[in-house]
Formats: structure tokens, sequence, C-alpha cells
């Protein structure tokens, strides 16, 4: 990582203590009146998110980094984009910070997507050592993974893109790659043919999926909804709604991101990962209101909404997934406003027909300090997907309970027999907070990984 320097570069490192409000008295009495006259000339108290060149006691240059040890991983985040370009290290007579949490902390908040342009400066680096490093390293560029595939605009992320990020992650890894497409895809998976056809022709609907490991190994399964762009369908968005929508593959990005955490640290498993990757577009050949189109677990579907397409990609997918009778299945998707609207931009919303698992996902977000709520699988509210012409409605009139009603559509083509989860997912953060950089952001990711090591290893 950019963000971080060996061991090696400690001695030369400025020493960089973090400091509190409620600890700086004690801290600026031990490094001497030269440290406190210069805090008295800057009005420097500890704050959080203020930081100070003082000097030690010796006289030589150390840096202060007001911080909370209660903002864990994001406790030090702010850091590499703020400090004068150099080389850091933590120092002992700081606050107590956890290595493995500051280390990843200063790696997401080092982060700058630069395809485009150049970045405006280098970040600061941290000393990290190798046991640390080797902790750390996995998961950062896993959610610098999700940034970079989410962050990318929808000209360099169309379909064809995103089944060959499947298709180099099952390279890297000597897995087994397919993809349908065409006639195929049209006849096994007809749902997310449906609402990728209206696309150009260079940017064709396809199903890719990456398979790796032991026959006899636990079966885990992640689907990721791989929207490219969403513009509605004919249920066209507004300007401001669509403006985004080359977000709405976050799913996938999350999907893919986390099947390469599984391959990296070589867990127990037989993995499955499964991307439905279209871009719902409008042109003479879009899938219209009111059809009614048969899905590859036979159930058929009255399209009330061309802008809930995210449900009928992942449905086929789920289908496909349950045939292959699974230890789990787990899909990720930017699938509902409604999601946003209960719990707002930072906590993803979980559902699952297991509270086992639900629990054991809950409390490894609370270890990683990485949140998810759960929501409930009400499933008197499937009534408002009743239609009067096929099995089901994709969407119905009413805008009550709309994250609830989208999860339940997906549990039907789930069988009752496999646990599986679904996380309702943002993908996104409106605006740069510490390790936050606006636009595309890995959320649920660590706890799932979390939850997953402690499930298989």
């Amino acid at each position: 990582m950019d963000a971080w320097t060996t061991a090696d570069a400690a001695a030369r490192a400025v020493p960089l203590i973090a400091v509190d409000v409620a600890g700086f008295e004690a801290l600026v009495a031990r490094l001497g009146e030269g440290a406190r006259a210069a805090c008295t000339a800057n009005g420097f108290a500890g704050e959080g998110g203020r930081f100070l060149a003082v000097p030690d006691v010796d006289g030589s240059l150390l840096m202060l980094a007001g911080c909370n040890v209660r903002d864990g991983v994001y406790a030090l985040a702010s850091l590499p984009q703020r400090l004068p370009v150099g080389d850091y290290r933590l120092d002992a007579r700081g606050l107590p910070l956890e290595p493995v949490q500051a280390a990843l902390g200063w790696a997401l908040g080092a982060y700058r997507f630069a395809r485009y342009r150049k970045a405006a400066r280098a970040p600061a680096r941290l000393v990290v050592d190798a046991g640390v490093r080797e902790s750390t390293r996995a998961l950062a560029e896993a959610a610098c993974r999700v940034r970079d595939l989410v962050n990318t605009p929808t000209q360099d992320m169309g379909p064809a893109d995103l089944a060959g990020a499947v298709r180099a992650l099952a390279e890297q890894h000597a897995a087994r790659y397919r993809e349908w497409a065409g006639d195929e895809l049209r006849e096994q998976f007809p749902t997310i043919h449906a609402v990728g056809r209206a696309a150009a022709a260079d940017r064709q609907p396809r199903f890719a999926t990456l398979v790796h490991g032991a026959d006899d190994a636990p079966h885990l399964v992640i689907v990721g909804k791989g929207v490219c762009f969403d513009t509605g369908g004919l249920d066209l968005k507004t300007a401001d709604g669509m403006r985004w929508m080359k977000k709405d593959m976050g799913g996938a990005a999350h999907a893919i991101a986390l099947a390469g955490l599984v391959l990296a640290e070589k867990l127990p498993v037989r993995l499955t990962l499964a991307i439905p990757a279209v871009e719902n577009a409008v042109s003479g050949d879009a899938f219209r209101p009111g059809e009614v189109i048969r899905t590859r677990a036979g159930l058929s579907v009255e399209i009330d909404n061309t802008d809930a397409e995210g449900r009928l990609v992942l449905c086929d997918a789920l289908a496909w997934a349950g045939e292959q009778k699974p230890d789990l299945i787990i899909d990720f998707a930017t699938l509902t406003g409604a999601a946003r609207i209960a719990l707002g931009p930072d906590l993803p919303a979980l559902f699952s027909n297991r509270d086992d698992i639900a629990e054991a996902l809950l409390d490894a977000g609370r270890a990683t300090q990485d949140p998810l709520w759960r929501m409930p699988l009400w499933r008197p509210y499937l009534t408002m997907l009743d239609s009067h012409l096929a099995d089901l409605a994709n969407s119905g009139p009413s805008r009550h309970a709309g994250a609830i009603t989208a999860a339940l559509y997906l549990e039907r083509f789930v069988p009752e027999s496999t646990p599986w989860t679904h996380l309702d997912v943002y993908a996104w953060n409106d605006s740069d907070k510490p390790g936050r950089p606006r636009g595309g952001e890995a959320q649920g990711l660590r706890a799932h990984f979390e939850f997953l090591r402690r499930r298989y290893s």
C-alpha cells in the first residue's frame, strides 16, 4: 500500500503522538516547555481532527495528532491527506491505538481515485511492521477494490467490463470462469436478459461466474447486483435520481471484493461468485411495464415498475445459486432507496432467513467496526407484491416497507432449506469524512469477511 512504509523507515520517521483533550495536559507536561509553548501559541489542546508539530524533549520534531480512541478504525484516518508528505511512526507515549485498526484506517484515508486525473498530492505514510501489514493488506486492498469499481464511470464499467473483473479474479487465483450471454442468456436467465436487452450492442447483458475450491468443501455462493447504469428503464428516473447510477453495480463490487478476500486468505470453502451484469437502458427493445416474464425458477413475474430492475437480475442469479445446493448464499445489492430512508447512508440493511447467521454477522460487524442493521423479513408484506396476472409482481402501488418487500421478493427465489443473507447497501459516501472520501465505499465488507473467517476457519 502507498499509505504504508516498512519498519526499516522507523528511525527516520517523525514520531506521531495521538492525543485527546482528556490526556493533553499530562502529555504536554512530559514533553516539556517547548511543546507547551507551541501548543499555547497555536491554541492546540488535543482537539480531534487537529495536528501540530512541536519539539520533543530532546529538541527533535514530533507531531501531535488530536483524535478519539472511540473512532477506532477512523481515529487517524484524516491524517494521510493532511499531514506534510513524509513518513510517520506511532509513538508509544500517545493514546493506545490498536495497530491493525490504525493501519487500516490510515490506508482508507490515503485512498484517492486517480484513474482520470492525477492525485493532488501523495499521502503521508505510516510505518507498519510486517505482522500488521500481513493482517491488514488484504482488507485494505479489498475496500479500495470496491471503491475503484464503483467510482469508475459507466463508459469504462459496462457489463463486459464488470464481467472482466470477475474473469481477472479467476485468472489470478486459477479459478474456473464461465459467462452466459446472447441467446444462451435469454434461454437460461430470462429476467437478466430482459432487463439488459435494451442496451447497445457492445453493452449487452451477461452472467459471469467464478468457481474455486474442492468439491467436498462447504459451498459458499456470493452474488452481487451488477447494474452498471440504471436509467430506470421506461419508468425513467429524474435527472437527479439518475446522476449517480453508475454506482448501481455496487453490490457486484462488494461481491467481487469479498470473493477476492476468501481466495486470498484461502478459506477452506468451495467458492462460487455470481455476477449478473446489465445496463438498464431505454430503447425500442426495452422491457415494459405490464409485461410478464417467466423467471429461471419457473415463477412468472409481472413488471409493475422497470425501475425495480435489481431484484429481477438477482432473482435469476439466486435461483441458479440455489440449484448448486450450497451451504450458504450471500448477496449484496444497491437495491432500494427505502433502505436509505430507514437507516441513512452509513448503515446497510441486513436480511436473513436464519437468525443464527444474522446474529453472527451483526457480531462480526461490531468486532470489525463495520456496522450492519438487521431488518425483518415480514412475510405478511409479500401481499404488497400480488399480481392478478402472474405469480407475483416486481413491485406494487404501496410505498410502505420498500426494502422489506424487495427482500421478500428475493426470498421467493431461494430454497427454504438454504441459508441466505441479503445486504441492501448504499456503497457510496455523499461527502468527505475521515477515511471515507466522497464516492464509492465498501460497507459491510469487513463484517462479512470476519463472519466467513469465523464460520469456515
